[in-house]
């Protein structure tokens, strides 16, 4: 009996799956890996985010979907030597079946010709190294090690010539330990973010697309007509998983070595907790639990006084957004943000924030680079209570001890914040619950010169993290409304400070 081409090539698909099962499958008592390998099998989703917990098979998923599924696969940690795990489990599972190259990091000769590349990126310049290279699975591992920028360019070249192949991007990982991490809550937001108006159940699949700069969510797959361009929304889903659904950790004492753990790392570690605290850095000028607390504080239909102040921070090109916040008292409003290709220039952006305007004291504007031509614009509106902050000019204030001055504004008005947002001060601000500004807030580090306190310019933030803090920069210019110095206390009574 002859066989068409058509019947060859599913005969051949059915041999090559079978050999490659051999090597590896899902452990029949470990539903989340069940399910996620199932997904991948019945190319239902294009990105998905697996684990939470420590313990629950992350692994073992990612080099089994790349010897079972998938012909070239790249599986990342943020730095080369964390690979020696991960190394020594695919001899154990693939042993004489392959060949690895130790100086190379590369998988060949597997029984169905499968190519997995294993690497590091550590520096954000190192995502260019894998630029132009089809994979049809990127993994990464310890996925809120990565910084935002290095998932998504990497992930930009996941693709395949074969119809037939499903490509998927697949993050494993564990809660973010640092304020770097923190943008993967917001990448997965419908599931990790307590405040999501739209919550998603475990492995519910969501759709997202790309809208002027904006990750923006959908309400399904289908190709979307914007500005004359056809968007198709990309899928994507979030797979818990814990030690107890692990058959190979499930019995051993590794659970009881995860409660031993101290908090938050416990809640972290045993439980996937994405809301418990994260390990801040001794510099870090507002700590991270500060931030939530006043998060916590926020209500979207608060009873609010008058405006008080508006803070601009004006998009500089890019992927940067121009972003104005409201301050109402102690109340910051939600965060209006524009992407940087709707604000071209001065008249443009400054009628944007005009249609905010509610008499405030003061609108206080980025005025570096491109916000100049945005300051001239407001002036020549009569804006009442404009004020042109150039962050690099000097400051003449102290903090609220009389003792500390500043280098520049920039360190005068994050230190303000810092000072205002201090569960010891009392002022009980309330700040949107917007998880991209909780990163932005935690970003920046401080230290001490001779000349006063130092904060970390908005650029070497860019060139450590790949973003930009827009939303911190236009909360930090909304609290620079000057106000008289005993309100801080007798102790630096005279002059004037930033509230």
């Amino acid at each position: 009996m002859t066989l068409t081409d058509k019947e060859e090539a599913e005969l051949l698909m059915l041999l090559t799956l079978e050999s490659a099962s051999k090597l590896w499958s899902p452990h029949p008592e470990n539903k989340p890996q069940q399910w996620a390998y199932s997904l991948d099998e019945s190319g239902g989703v294009d990105e998905i985010f697996y684990g939470g917990s420590a313990g629950g098979g992350k692994t073992d998923l990612a080099l089994g979907l790349s010897i079972t599924k998938h012909k070239r696969s790249l599986i990342l940690r943020r730095e080369s030597t964390q690979l020696r795990g991960i190394i020594e489990r695919s001899r154990d599972i693939i042993g004489d079946n392959g060949r690895f190259n130790e100086v190379l990091g590369i998988w060949r000769n597997l029984p169905n010709g499968q190519v997995i590349e294993l690497g590091g990126c550590k520096e954000l310049s190192d995502r260019r190294k894998y630029q132009g290279r089809p994979h049809d699975l990127i993994v990464f591992d310890e996925a809120s090690e990565f910084l935002e920028q290095q998932v998504t360019f990497i992930a930009g070249w996941a693709r395949t010539e074969d119809p037939n192949q499903h490509v998927l991007v697949l993050l494993v990982g564990n809660p973010p330990t640092s304020a770097e991490g923190q943008w993967i809550i917001k990448r997965y937001a419908p599931w990790l973010d307590e405040h999501h108006p739209n919550p998603a159940k475990p492995g519910e699949i969501r759709w997202f697309a790309m809208i002027d700069g904006i990750e923006t969510e959908m309400v399904s797959g289908e190709v979307i007509e914007h500005k004359g361009e056809r968007i198709k929304p990309k899928s994507r889903t979030f797979i818990p998983a814990k030690v107890d659904d692990n058959p190979y950790y499930r019995d051993t004492n590794y659970k009881a070595t995860l409660q031993a753990l101290p908090e938050p790392l416990r809640s972290q570690m045993l439980n996937g907790d994405f809301t418990a605290g994260t390990e801040d850095d001794p510099w870090q000028v507002i700590p991270t639990e500060w931030v939530r607390a006043a998060q916590r504080r926020w209500k979207a239909q608060a009873t609010i006084s008058r405006q008080d102040a508006i803070g601009a921070d004006i998009a500089r090109g890019g992927k940067d957004k121009t972003v104005i916040a409201k301050r109402y008292g102690h109340y910051i409003a939600e965060l209006i943000k524009h992407p940087g290709n709707s604000t071209p220039n001065g008249p443009a952006t400054a009628a944007l924030i005009m249609t905010e305007l509610r008499s405030p004291l003061c609108v206080n504007v980025d005025v570096i680079g491109v916000g100049a031509a945005v300051y001239d614009a407001l002036a020549a509106n009569d804006i009442p209570g404009l004020r042109g902050v150039n962050f690099a000019e000097k400051s003449t204030a102290v903090d609220k001890s009389g003792r500390l001055g500043f280098i520049n504004l920039r360190a005068e008005a994050y230190w303000t914040l810092r000072e205002v947002l201090d569960p010891a001060s009392g002022l009980d601000v309330a700040l949107p619950p917007d998880t991209e500004l909780l990163g932005d807030l935690c970003a920046p580090k401080w230290s001490l010169t001779v000349r006063g306190v130092q904060v970390e310019s908005k650029e070497d933030i860019h060139k450590r993290l790949g973003r930009s803090t827009d939303c911190g920069d236009a909360v930090a210019l909304a609290f620079m409304n000057p106000l008289p110095q005993p309100f801080w206390g007798a102790a630096s009574a005279g002059t004037e400070r930033s509230v």
